[in-house]
């Protein structure tokens, strides 16, 4: 029970709730990718507003779009752990970059064919 009410902290989620605007704050600032999400993002939310008028769909289309940010906080999450062993190369890393990258594309695909589906 106490280790429970441990993880109820307010410390603890106030530490963790900084941590991650830390993060985000990283992102806007040095991964360019993720600034033309979050760009993405704005005029998303405001097109369902305007080209919706179900809730339920305004939610799967914005929610699309934040799918995306968090695989793209993935990927640069990996890069930066892929730059931190080294700059050499090596297949692995490409790999691991290649995949990173791909799980990007793949979100934005789906985000593009879930706004198609739902608006035309």
């Amino acid at each position: 029970m106490k280790q429970i009410l441990n993880l109820l902290n307010p410390s603890l989620l106030i530490r963790a709730f900084k941590n991650s605007l830390d993060g985000l704050a990283e992102a806007m600032k040095t991964e360019r990718a993720f600034q033309q999400e979050v760009a993405l993002l704005v005029v998303g939310v405001i097109a369902a507003f305007l080209l919706t008028e179900i809730a339920i769909e305004r939610a799967v289309l914005i929610g699309s779009l934040g799918v995306v940010l968090v695989v793209e906080l993935l990927n640069s999450a990996i890069e930066a752990v892929i730059d931190r062993i080294g700059i050499e190369q090596h297949p692995l890393s490409k790999r691991a970059k290649d995949l990173g990258s791909a799980a990007v594309l793949v979100s934005l695909i789906t985000t593009a064919a879930v706004w198609i589906v739902i608006l035309i």
